[in-house]
């Protein structure tokens, strides 16, 4: 029985570091996007991402009604490759909330957006990414958008 018990709290003990190990690559994944997102590197945001993935973002317009936009992946590609060089943008990572099941992870991020070093919005990012080869590929990003109840 005293096997038995060793035996389990290693396997426990192993599945919690590979966790926090995927985790941790998960978030790095994340940290990467962003850090190209700012350097405008779209060859490097193109390869994070599995294929033409599906953007959405949610907001609430002038009448108060929740509304929902969508984009390529493509798309999005291009509108970060044309921002003019002369201004900034800035999207700030609050924190990380990263669940792994297998090759799926789930990255939430809540965010405050700065451009030109103005405060523009704030919103929480809901990640979904598998793993593939032991890399971990973005396969789906929703967003929200609001200007009210931001930390800044």
């Amino acid at each position: 029985m005293k096997n038995l018990t060793l035996l389990l709290v290693f396997f426990f003990v192993l599945n919690v570091q590979a966790q926090d190990t995927d985790s941790e690559a998960v978030k790095a994944t994340i940290i990467n996007f962003f850090e190209a997102f700012h350097k405008q590197d779209t060859t490097a945001l193109k390869i994070m991402a599995k294929g033409n993935i599906k953007l959405q973002s949610i907001a609430v317009n002038k009448e108060g009604k929740s509304v929902l936009t969508e984009s390529e992946y493509n798309q999005f590609l291009i509108s970060i490759a044309n921002i003019p060089k002369d201004n900034t943008f800035e999207e700030r990572l609050l924190s990380f909330n990263i669940q792994v099941d297998g090759n799926m992870a789930n990255a939430w991020t809540p965010y405050e957006f700065w451009y030109n070093g103005n405060f523009s919005h704030c919103g929480v990012n809901s990640f979904q990414l598998i793993k593939e080869d032991e890399e971990w590929k973005i396969i789906y990003l929703v967003d929200t958008r609001r200007r009210e109840g931001c930390q800044k």
